[in-house]
């Protein structure tokens, strides 16, 4: 290998450590890293020593656990399986030093559903099936109507946990509930139980069944689905893994999402990606969650549809007042 050779990689690794610095950083500051490349199921090299007596190896970029990118002779990987009773370990155990909490802006929805065919997508949803749903909403004859997205509220005194008889739904302690699917028995009790609706049961097989057979089950995805059992909204605890906003947040194209850390008093809105005080947030625009008087203790909270960017329109597409 040629001197002119060796600069030129060597230049290539720093940028690479450069690029990978700026990554650790970026996910140390979300408490994130380490879990993350492992659940993400990248391939890992270990005990590697550099050969410079072979230079005609194929190459290949791989992540190691240590969130490094590094280039290695493709002949001499190894795909180490991914451990799935330790990511379900995880998944129930959720991001530690976090309490995730969503706040929903109504004077800000026009009902695009861009939210809503993310969410369908990334978690294999037929049309018809719903993780987060836009409702009409009108406080009296005299009021103009709204649209209200609602989502899964997960509350800090869920009742469906409560009534789950085989502990497949559960509260995490990032604040977050879910469902494992491989423990979920079709019950249904979890649904009565939910004063807001906002589960869903698998009557069918699910739209994906067959190009998802054999996959190793994701319960922060809940992919595969699986007929039989339940669904609904999940946070998209698999982004928050990867550092990353809820399918729904990034999707809206008119800023009707917040999303971020109670515990940092802050979110971030999913289309100016600014960042607020979740507390000011609250107090200055009259922020409120749905039924309090149950004391469910909802992580969803919804700014008053006041000051309105647009007219409402109804199912027929006809424009009516505001005022």
């Amino acid at each position: 290998m040629s001197n002119n050779n060796k600069s030129t990689g060597h230049d290539h690794v720093s940028r690479e450590q450069e690029n990978g610095n700026s990554r650790r950083a970026f996910f140390r500051n979300l408490g994130l890293i380490g879990a993350t490349t492992a659940a993400g199921g990248a391939a890992i090299y270990s005990g590697y020593q550099y050969e410079q007596s072979k230079p005609n190896h194929d190459f290949v970029k791989v992540l190691t656990s240590d969130n490094r990118l590094v280039e290695v002779p493709r002949d001499q990987i190894k795909n180490i399986k991914v451990d799935h009773n330790q990511l379900t370990k995880l998944g129930r155990e959720g991001l530690k030093g976090h309490r995730f909490v969503m706040v929903i802006d109504l004077s800000k929805c026009r009902n695009a559903r861009k939210c809503i065919s993310a969410c369908q997508s990334a978690h294999h949803l037929r049309p018809h099936e719903y993780h987060i749903n836009t409702l009409i909403m009108q406080e009296s004859q005299n009021t103009a109507p709204y649209y209200m997205p609602k989502p899964c509220q997960h509350c800090d005194n869920p009742p469906c946990v409560a009534v789950c008889p085989v502990d497949a739904t559960f509260k995490r302690q990032d604040g977050i509930v879910l469902i494992d699917n491989e423990r979920c028995i079709g019950c249904r009790f979890c649904i009565a139980a939910c004063p807001y609706s906002a589960r869903l049961f698998h009557w069918e097989e699910p739209v994906m069944a067959e190009s998802d057979k054999g996959k190793e089950y994701n319960i922060e995805l809940n992919v595969p689905q699986r007929k039989g059992t339940i669904t609904k909204c999940l946070f998209s605890s698999d982004r928050l893994r990867e550092g990353k906003l809820p399918y729904c947040v990034s999707a809206c194209p008119n800023g009707v999402y917040y999303f971020g850390d109670e515990n940092q008093d802050a979110v971030t809105n999913g289309t100016s990606k600014e960042t607020f005080r979740l507390s000011e947030l609250l107090k200055v625009n009259g922020g409120y969650q749905l039924m309090p008087e149950l004391g469910t203790k909802p992580r969803v909270y919804y700014l008053p549809p006041k000051n309105r960017l647009f007219e409402f329109k109804d199912e027929r597409g006809q424009e009516k007042e505001t005022t």
